[in-house]
This record gives structure tokens, sequence and C-alpha cells, in this order.
């Protein structure tokens, strides 16, 4: 222990934090500071080094604080009067990126290097339709010419496989960024994921869910109630498909699809469920709000759900090979920790 945190100790009259939830936040994000004697002494005060952060309610045993944008991770402290609390640390998700327009998740390859889209309005041409992202951030074009790109997955063979919703086509790209029509005739194709046996699911908009084979064979494989914007894909190691897809609803679900096409309701309660993704030990992250509550959402097997990053406007994730997280809104991607390892894929 320091001699600050020390002295904080030993003031009796100080805040002191117990915890921070979630433990990760957007620009924009709520994070809600719980302890005791937080706001004891006014005017009251909170940081992380410089950066004060708004707050939205107050009382002695909860502060709830908006992050600001411009906020960077680090030690969150409170001012209480003179009284300054101990610290705890809190993950701020960082732009990496606001020159993008993804509808759903962003892609990573073996090298850690990171694909967004720039999709555009129906039908509207675009300079470039695919960026990469290196392990450094630096932004370079990657694919031209692609109408609507939507969905993006990595497939074992090590090309990007991309979805248009324009013409309801899968290309397939090469690692140079070489794009060759891979299948055709899928309605409003957006989502897209990969089984352990390489086979490429494709999600329809308008209410199938399609199988590739690795000839190129198409199958519907499933059939959903359709979606006001796209579906989402993402597996488990069980090779249970689940899929997200916007409806009406304001009470929507992740559906569980096996791998012999049977559809069940596997969690119910979501507000506009977005991109998801699986990590190694079978929790699902979905972009979604949940009781009011918007950001990534974790639920667990067993169901349980609880607010992983707080924020407002997400559409996609994809976990990283060390431990974090990008995020996608509709312009902007977000690097941010979350001490997550993603599942292998394939």
């Amino acid at each position: 222990m320091s001699l600050l945190d020390q002295f904080r100790q030993a003031d009796t009259q100080a805040p002191h934090l117990d915890t921070v939830t979630p433990p990760a936040a957007m620009p924009g994000g709520i994070l809600d500071v719980r302890g005791v004697r937080l706001a004891a002494t006014l005017p009251i005060d909170a940081r992380i080094g410089e950066t004060a952060f708004p707050f939205t309610f107050c009382s002695n045993s909860l502060v709830s604080l908006r992050v600001p944008e411009g906020a960077i991770p680090g030690d969150l402290t409170l001012r209480s009067g003179d009284h300054v609390s101990n610290a705890l640390p809190v993950q701020i998700a960082v732009p990496i990126s606001d020159t993008l327009h993804p509808i759903t998740n962003p892609a990573v390859d073996m090298d850690g290097n990171v694909y967004a889209t720039f999709s555009g309005t129906r039908g509207q041409a675009v300079p470039v339709s695919i960026f990469r992202l290196d392990r450094d951030f630096q932004q370079r074009p990657f694919v031209r010419d692609l109408t609507n790109a939507s969905g993006l997955a990595f497939g074992p063979d090590g090309y990007l496989y991309c979805s248009s919703r324009a013409e309801g086509t899968v290309y397939r790209i090469s690692p140079s960024g070489s794009m060759t029509q891979w299948a055709e005739g899928m309605g409003v194709a957006t989502g897209l994921a990969f089984d352990a046996e390489g086979n490429l699911y494709v999600g329809d908009r308008s209410g199938t869910i399609f199988k590739i084979n690795s000839g190129g064979n198409v199958f519907v494989f499933a059939t959903l109630e359709p979606s006001v914007s796209a579906y989402h894909l993402a597996f488990n190691d069980a090779g249970t498909l689940f899929v997200t897809g916007p409806t009406t609803s304001s009470n929507e679900v992740i559906h569980a699809i096996s791998p012999d096409g049977e559809v069940t309701i596997w969690f119910r309660g979501l507000g506009r469920p977005q991109g998801l993704a699986v990590d190694r030990d079978g929790n699902v992250y979905v972009a979604a709000s949940h009781r009011g509550e918007r950001g990534i959402h974790r639920i667990t097997p067993r169901r349980e759900i609880s607010l992983a990053v707080s924020g407002s406007g997400l559409v996609g994730l994809a976990f990283l090979d060390d431990g974090a997280a990008v995020l996608a809104t509709t312009n902007t991607l977000y690097h941010v920790e979350m001490g997550v390892t993603g599942r292998l894929l394939g």
C-alpha cells in the first residue's frame, strides 16, 4: 500500500469506494460507484487523473457517473469536501477509428488485425468498402467496389468472407484484398459465422439462415422472424448457433439453433439486440439494452446476465488475442480492456 493510500485509509471522514460497475464503459456510458460517505461533505468531485466525471445521481452510498469524451482508463477517485477516497481501476473504451460505417461485428484475423466496413445506405457506392486496422491501429483501405458490405467472418482457409445486403451475395477475399464471388441468392444477406467443419452460415434479414458447405452449395438451415435491421450470428464450442435480429418487439430474444437446425429461444428480455460474440467459457456477449442499461451484456451458459461495458449505439464487438475487445458503433471503433479470452474459431 502506498503512503497516499495509507493516508486515505487513516482519514475516517474520507469516502470509501467499494465497487465500480460495470467494469468498463464507453464515452457517454454510466458507471455506478458504491461505497460509504460518498457525498458526506460537499462539494464532491470524481476524476481519473485530471478528467472530471459528471454526476447523474448522488447519495452517500451510490453515485452514478457519466463517462466524458476524451476519458482514458485509469484509477478513479472521489473527493468529498477536503477528503479523498481510495482509488479503483476503471476501463474506458478509447476510439481507434471514427471514419467507418459498420452494421455488424468487426472481424479479427490470426495476426490480430481488425477489419470493419463502410457499409453505406442501401445501394450506395463508397470509395472503400472494407478497411483494415493493423495491430497499431493504423487504418488502410482493404477492399473497394463491394456494395453495402455487411457481415464479416474469417474462414478456416484464412480468407475473409463478406456479405452484401444489396446483392444477397457473399464474397471471398484473399489476404491481399483480392475479391471473388462465393455464393449468391441469399436475400438481404447480413451476419456471417463459420462452424467447426468450415460451413458458412448467412443471416438473411427477411427470415432465413442459410448454410453454405465447403463446395459453395447453399441450403436453407433455419427460418426465423424477419429483422428490421440485420441478423448477427455466433457459434459456441458445442456447435450451437446464436442469432440476434432486432424486430418490432420491445422484448427481444437470442435464438439458439442446434446443429440439426432446431430453433429455440435461448434468452428473452433484450432491447434491439445486435452483434454478439462468445468467449472461451461459453459466455455470450451481446450489444443490446436490458432493463434500461445499454451496452455489452454478458450472459452465462446458465442465462445469468450482467452489464460488461456501458455505452450506447453499439452494433457489434470482436475479441482480440490479449483480453481486449474492439467495439463498433455505426461510425466508430473503440478499443477496451475486458480481460476476456474469445473462443477460437474453427
